[in-house]
């Protein structure tokens, strides 16, 4: 039997089909599709790994999650203005090992905690304007900033950093600790605050608006009274603001200070905005899909270390995956070229 056509040459169901690979292929589309890829790899931990939807391993499982979804805030920010951020890694590992020696050396806590994020908004400005008034790629930028950041620290602590956390910093991010009634601890539902409140700025401010217009089309940001310098300055030292938090979570998750403690956010925190539907060219993007990248990392992660993969085969699949993703996610036209 003759296949029939429809009145444009398509085969039925053609149309159809184009349809669903079009809203798949949109930002929306990518943000559901993290959600499922999520789910589908915890139920698969779920039915291959006893205990894997224990309670106290999703506590796990949210605790290391919030973590990188805090620090890839900043990520997304400067990957929506068309920027990326290296140095993210650098000034967690700075802010870790900072505020642990100055906590020992008896200062208040929370001067350490404003001491520390100050110091890396400046150093974030720092990023920003070298990378816009010179017009230096930012991942060069970004990551020469890093390196100086992290071999003064060396030099400081002569690479043996000590200190700790106050216990309510620890109490804060313990896997075993409760927030009230709820059964995971205040760092989960303080990101599900933080993240609407993302969400909201991003939808429904003068920042918002201008940052995704500026990514959108840089060369015409004079037209629209936005000042690029400013908007990357400002971008970037919210994106060192936050990788400084992080830093201070980390403190109190581990107990301890290391300088290198955020070396695996290096790229994980691009993989999880690329992941969430953000393009790497600028123009699109979205928190909620960076939660949902973060939420498809940690569970590749948690799975493979169920599976009794040793710790560097861990990285190694980890990475070769992020590879994967962002080479499927991350080349696109910019969205100027799509108008």
């Amino acid at each position: 039997m003759a296949i029939v056509e429809t009145r444009t040459g398509e085969r039925p169901g053609t149309g159809f089909a184009l349809r669903i690979r079009s809203s798949l292929a949109g930002t929306n589309g990518r943000i559901l599709m993290a959600f499922l890829i999520a789910g589908v790899l915890h139920l698969v931990g779920t039915l291959v790994i006893p205990g894997y939807s224990s309670p106290f391993a999703i506590r796990a499982l949210l605790v290391i999650a919030a973590l990188l979804a805090v620090a890839s805030i900043g990520q997304t920010l400067v990957v929506i203005l068309g920027g990326i951020d290296l140095s993210i890694p650098f000034i967690i590992g700075f802010a870790n090992v900072v505020a642990a020696q100055l906590y020992g050396d008896k200062w208040n806590f929370a001067l350490v905690c404003l001491f520390v994020i100050v110091v890396a908004m400046l150093i974030g400005a720092l990023n920003g304007y070298i990378s816009r008034r010179l017009d230096i790629h930012p991942l060069i930028v970004t990551l020469g900033i890093g390196m100086i950041m992290q071999g003064s620290v060396l030099l400081w602590t002569a690479g043996f950093p000590s200190g700790s956390a106050p216990p309510y910093v620890s109490a804060f991010v313990s896997i075993g600790g409760s927030a009230g009634p709820l059964p995971f601890p205040w760092v989960v539902p303080a990101l599900v605050v933080l993240a609407a409140l993302i969400v909201v700025v991003l939808a429904r401010t003068p920042y918002g608006r201008r940052l995704y217009a500026l990514g959108s089309n840089p060369g015409a940001a004079s037209l629209a009274l936005i000042d690029p310098v400013r908007m990357w300055m400002l971008t970037f030292s919210l994106s060192a603001m936050f990788a400084a938090v992080t830093g201070i979570l980390l403190l109190g998750f581990t107990g301890s200070a290391y300088g290198d403690v955020g070396q695996p956010y290096l790229f994980q925190t691009i993989a999880a905005v690329v992941v969430g539907g953000a393009a790497l060219v600028g123009g699109r993007g979205s928190y909620l899909g960076t939660i949902a990248g973060v939420l498809v990392l940690t569970e590749i992660n948690t799975l493979l270390i169920g599976l009794g993969f040793q710790p560097a085969a861990v990285q190694a699949s980890l990475g070769a995956v992020i590879i994967l993703l962002v080479s499927i996610y991350g080349r696109e036209k910019h969205v100027s070229m799509t108008i």
